[in-house]
């Protein structure tokens, strides 16, 4: 197998930003199918309650309303749950079943109740406003805590005190290894502890949601063309719910995704349920209100940790309770993030010898919430980075020196945790160090002293992180050549700004000698039949780059066969090189492109040459990368503003398959992790009612809130995939959240510190550094 060299070759243009810096790209709002209508969603306003009828008529017969489809019509179409979670291992879930069209109760502000369909969007939206739904409110809960008090509204009687998930732990926390922990915390030298808040988030990708419904009647089949994070997924979603067989997805370009784009959504079984009841095409595309209060949600945990250390300040056991909200019902994969992806990300950098992480998953009147750029990574991370910054203050020990003393060290990899993970590879002690040189850490104090004579506080962060890629491991790619000899590939992934098109056709073009422009590439679309898992999780480098080179091997080796029947010679005889394949010790070759044209036309008449379009899947393991990243902050102490004034980022990616995307990949999720840092929350407020669905009231970081970001690599080498590549999708945010938290407490004094949480607002910051008030 090819790998790649992690050198600044790598570093190129992106191949998509010509087209789409020109407005050439395809979006959900660009697809126009003949006759299409357009649809508007009547949605509850009350977070939770029954629906006592739902009155249509004055709406049907408005102008240019084609029809107006209730859960009636879902019903008819058996169309009654969209929800398809993954279990929880070791543990029962409950999974409460989501209609498309709500039909007894809404259980969240913005549940579709109804779809209205007409010649205009225009004509939908004010039909819609006419269909009158009489609701009898109930008392909604909607904070995690207060959702498992025994006096709380109760969501779903499967679900007691709104528990869906009560979880105990991967399997190797055994009672016993619950026994010990327990009994290391109240032995220990040192305890650290604190109580942590995620606060909930909203997406807000820059293109909001839409999609395009249609079907056919004579073939009795359903074509949706939607912005999704992968079309073969999410097809094999809506044929389950339709219980039908003929379902066609198709995702284009897509302006951002983040993981909220990745699974079923109630519009698309309306719209197609629609686009078959009514004969004609149905189109929708969400207003930035209705993302607020329908897209997924993010985040939304609590965390009770505690940290044990000896005399000497070595680590000796952690636990963590964490509570989470999901929701109203189950987004997938909502209960997988903050159970097991978060705890596959423990112990971090670090060796502790005993963790203990159980938890529970709490259902509330509020938007479902699934994954978000980490899914569980940021916050396991921040959890953690948290814990040990305060057992460095527990202990008096420097936070570096204690971060180093704990680190596992390179000769310990393959180091199985006490989670039971195998991290194959990385040398942490490197990256920290690496790290601290690339943000100047030894000047510091210097650098503290020039702000205090300013009058601002400053400090600074360090972010230690280990997260997992690749946990849906299979994918299929293929590879074919054209008429001409240019390079066609397939993925079944949708690229929503990793770059997949520079990537793939650049990993393909370096291994066959082909110029990248000879090089083309087809993905999104489910018709392809290329079995594996949508663009999440930062998986796409290791498993779509796996199956791609793996379909190249294959492929180069039928071109072999082919290039010994054309030089008249054993195909043993025969070496390829930079696109060419020569006959061993002469100069008699051919080239790859000539080689594809003559099986082109030999296929089936010469016994030697077969078709080079191959297909491949293959299943990889999964990755850890892992970094460290170091923030530096002012924090003027008379408005509680907080500028970050430089930020350092070191990361072991495994091999880089492009430098320029990596770059970018950090910036952009680092961007994320700022925002949720000092800015983001999602409000509800205690009627259930959102009070941030607006970009007035919902705070986005913007070009003047980032610092210029420094960013270098550390790459060694994973050993579960051929290509040696980690992935970096998610590394910005996982890393960059307690690195700005962290240094925004090293700024003010301690006893300010443990009073705050995420988000660190001025003004949540400067009310907590006023003087106490005497009592």
């Amino acid at each position: 197998m090819h790998v790649p060299q992690n050198a600044d070759q790598a570093r190129s243009v992106r191949i998509e930003d010509d087209y789409l810096l020109r407005g050439q790209g395809r979006f959900s709002d660009d697809v126009s199918l003949p006759g299409q209508g357009y649809a508007a969603f009547v949605r509850s306003p009350h977070a939770f309650a029954r629906i006592a009828s739902v009155d249509a008529e004055a709406a049907r017969g408005m102008p240019g309303v084609v029809g107006v489809l209730t859960a009636a019509d879902m019903d008819a179409a058996n169309a009654t749950n969209i929800t398809i979670h993954p279990p929880v291992a070791g543990a029962k879930l409950y999974v409460p079943p989501r209609p498309p069209l709500a039909k007894d109760r809404v259980l969240h502000v913005g549940q579709a109740v109804a779809m209205v369909v007409a010649d205009t969007p225009y004509q939908a939206i004010e039909a819609a406003e006419n269909v009158v739904v009489e609701y009898e409110p109930l008392d909604p809960v909607t904070d995690l805590r207060a959702a498992t008090e025994a006096d709380a509204p109760l969501l779903w009687p499967e679900a007691p005190r709104n528990v869906a998930l009560d979880w105990g732990g991967v399997e190797a926390n055994t009672p016993d290894n619950v026994k010990a922990v327990d009994e290391i915390i109240r032995g220990a030298t040192h305890v650290a502890r604190l109580s942590l808040v995620n606060q909930r988030m909203s997406g807000v990708p820059m293109e909001t949601r839409g999609a395009t419904a249609a079907y056919d009647a004579g073939e009795d089949s359903y074509l949706l063309h939607v912005c999704s994070q992968g079309s073969g997924p999410l097809r094999g979603a809506i044929a389950s719910v339709l219980g039908v067989q003929k379902v066609r997805v198709i995702t284009q370009d897509v302006g951002g995704g983040f993981g909220i784009k990745a699974g079923l959504y109630p519009e698309y079984i309306a719209m197609l349920v629609g686009a078959k009841v009514l004969g004609r095409p149905v189109h929708w595309m969400s207003t930035r209100g209705e993302a607020f209060t329908s897209d997924n949600e993010a985040r939304d945990s609590i965390c009770d940790a505690e940290l044990a250390l000896d005399e000497k300040g070595k680590f000796l056991a952690l636990r963590m309770r964490v509570v989470s909200n999901l929701g109203a019902y189950l987004a997938p994969p909502g209960a997988l993030i903050q159970t097991t992806s978060m705890t596959r990300c423990l112990p971090g950098m670090y060796d502790i010898p005993r963790i203990d992480v159980q938890g529970r998953c709490v259902l509330t009147n509020t938007i479902p919430v699934s994954a978000y750029r980490g899914a569980g990574r940021p916050e396991a991370n921040y959890f953690l980075e948290r814990l040990v910054d305060k057992a460095a203050e527990v202990t008096g020990i420097d936070r570096v020196s204690l971060r180093k003393r704990n680190l596992v060290k390179p000769r310990a990899m393959p180091y199985r945790s006490a989670i039971g993970n195998v991290i194959d590879s990385g040398d942490f002690p490197a990256v920290v160090d690496h790290a601290l040189q690339l943000a100047d850490y030894d000047t510091y104090k210097q650098r503290k002293r020039e702000s205090a004579k300013r009058g601002k506080l400053r400090g600074v962060g360090i972010s230690c992180f280990l997260e997992h890629s690749g946990a849906t491991p299979f994918e299929t790619a293929s590879v074919a050549f054209s008429e001409t000899g240019d390079l066609q590939i397939g993925v079944g992934v949708a690229s929503s700004g990793q770059g997949h098109r520079t990537v793939f056709a650049e990993l393909a073009a370096r291994r066959l000698g082909l110029d990248v422009g000879e090089v083309g590439m087809k993905a999104g679309d489910s018709d392809m039949g290329l079995a594996g898992g949508p663009a999440v999780g930062s998986r796409s480098a290791q498993s779509v780059g796996t199956a791609l080179s793996r379909a190249i091997d294959v492929m180069l080796e039928k071109a072999r066969k082919a290039a010994g029947s054309m030089l008249e010679t054993s195909e043993s005889d025969i070496e390829f090189s930079n696109g060419q394949f020569r006959i061993v010790g002469t100069d008699r070759s051919v080239s790859l492109k000539e080689v594809a044209r003559h099986a082109k036309a030999r296929t089936g008449q010469d016994p030697a040459v077969v078709s080079l379009d191959t297909t491949e899947k293959i299943d990889t393991g999964l990755t850890f990368p892992n970094g460290c990243h170091v923030a530096e902050v002012e924090v003027d102490p008379q408005t509680g503003e907080v500028a970050v004034v430089s930020y350092s980022a070191v990361d072991d990616s495994g091999v880089l398959l492009n430098r320029t995307i990596v770059e970018g990949q950090i910036q952009g999720g680092v961007a994320q992790g700022l925002g949720q840092a000092l800015m983001e929350k999602t409000v509800y407020n205690d009627d259930g009612q959102i009070v941030t669905a607006s970009f007035m009231d919902y705070a986005m970081p913007r070009a003047e809130d980032l610092p210029q970001i420094l960013f270098e690599d550390h790459p060694v080498p994973c050993t579960t995939n051929p290509l040696g590549v980690k992935g970096v999708g998610e590394a910005g945010t996982t890393g960059s959240l307690a690195a700005i938290v962290n240094a925004i407490m090293d700024a003010i004094p301690h006893e300010v510190a443990d009073t705050l949480d995420m988000p660190v607002t001025p003004e949540r910051l400067w009310r907590a550094l006023q003087p106490r008030q005497a009592s």
